[in-house]
């Protein structure tokens, strides 16, 4: 048996426990072109259709496998609700039995595109749950696009689970804030520096924390206001790590601003997340696909894809399978790799 056959199977085995056993043919069809498209991304390294066609244990021409692998990418009836939501709650449902930390923030994909992403952080890696794709270049996404998300995910969670959402600057708008206490869920975001507060009867912008500070402090301000739309109160905190050149200002629910601190550097696994997406494993930016809905497809195929290789490295250090598959005096990869 080829690797290519024996990873499709594997791959479809796994797909297949998780979705209904009673569902209808066309369904099942698309399930196998979604486990060879996850088969074909794994193996070519890549999110173009031809290299992925290259790789799949089809029989056919690999013309016949582009055309097909186009089909299901613009297919309509393809959602994250049919094929990707099974495998996320049950994702969620496991990490909801202690503190789920979702991590949100948008990277380039495709061409001329950017899309917006929710990852769940687990032990140093971040998974991704939710995403939405749109015209654009990289930069600041809309609030509404935030919320639209969050409101994605909500439902998947299990009533009472204790959620912390981690931000930029793009999810301190007051809406947002809203929408994330309405659901119950704590959060870390990141705000900017020219915002202004008002605290103890004073109004003053953040950057004149980071004038009173100096690096390795933290200033943190209980029941502040945030001016414009006078939200709050909520807690702002002035953080000056040793070793950057500039302090950190975050706005929090939290009651504990070390632990909110704490909290916030789990943040940047999604950037890790984006790295093994993109340049260090699957090119998604390099897809040449520039239609938003085709591409949140071929996203759903390439983050099923990352699930996947994130559980056989975890399945890889568990059983000591890395001094077989890596060199035993150091190690040069990360998990992923």
């Amino acid at each position: 048996m080829s690797d290519n056959l024996r990873r499709y199977r594997a791959i479809r085995q796994a797909l297949t426990q998780c979705y209904p056993r009673d569902a209808q043919g066309h369904l099942v069809r698309h399930l196998n072109t979604l486990a060879a498209l996850i088969s074909g991304i794994v193996a070519s390294k890549s999110t173009q259709l031809p290299h992925i066609a290259s790789k799949v244990p089809d029989g056919t021409k690999p013309e016949s496998r582009v055309k097909r692998f186009a089909r299901w990418i613009g297919n309509d009836t393809i959602t994250t609700e049919g094929y990707f939501v099974p495998y996320a709650d049950v994702l969620l449902g496991h990490f909801a039995l202690s503190t789920v930390v979702l991590a949100i923030d948008g990277s380039g994909a495709g061409r001329g595109c950017v899309a917006l992403m929710m990852s769940v952080v687990y032990k140093g890696r971040a998974l991704p749950v939710a995403w939405l794709v749109r015209h654009g270049k990289k930069g600041h996404f809309p609030e509404d696009l935030h919320i639209a998300l969050i409101e994605q995910r909500q439902a998947l969670l299990p009533e009472g689970a204790s959620v912390v959402l981690l931000g930029d600057g793009a999810c301190d708008g007051v809406t947002l804030q809203h929408t994330r206490e309405e659901a119950g869920w704590s959060s870390v975001c990141r705000t900017g520096m020219h915002m202004t507060a008002s605290w103890d009867g004073e109004t003053f912008r953040l950057d004149t924390l980071g004038a009173w500070s100096k690096p390795g402090a933290l200033i943190a301000l209980q029941e502040v206001l945030c001016t414009g739309e006078a939200y709050g109160p909520i807690m702002r905190i002035c953080c000056w790590a040793k070793g950057s050149q500039d302090p950190l200002y975050v706005v929090t629910n939290m009651t504990s601003a070390e632990q909110a601190c704490r909290v916030y550097e789990k943040r940047f696994r999604i950037d890790t997340c984006f790295s093994d997406q993109k340049s260090r494993g699957f090119p998604l930016h390099k897809s040449h696909l520039s239609e938003p809905k085709r591409l949140s497809r071929l996203v759903m195929a390439a983050c099923l894809a990352y699930i996947w290789i994130v559980y056989l490295g975890s399945i890889c250090m568990r059983d000591g399978w890395s001094e077989i598959i890596h060199r035993r005096h150091r190690c040069d990869v990360s998990l992923f790799q």
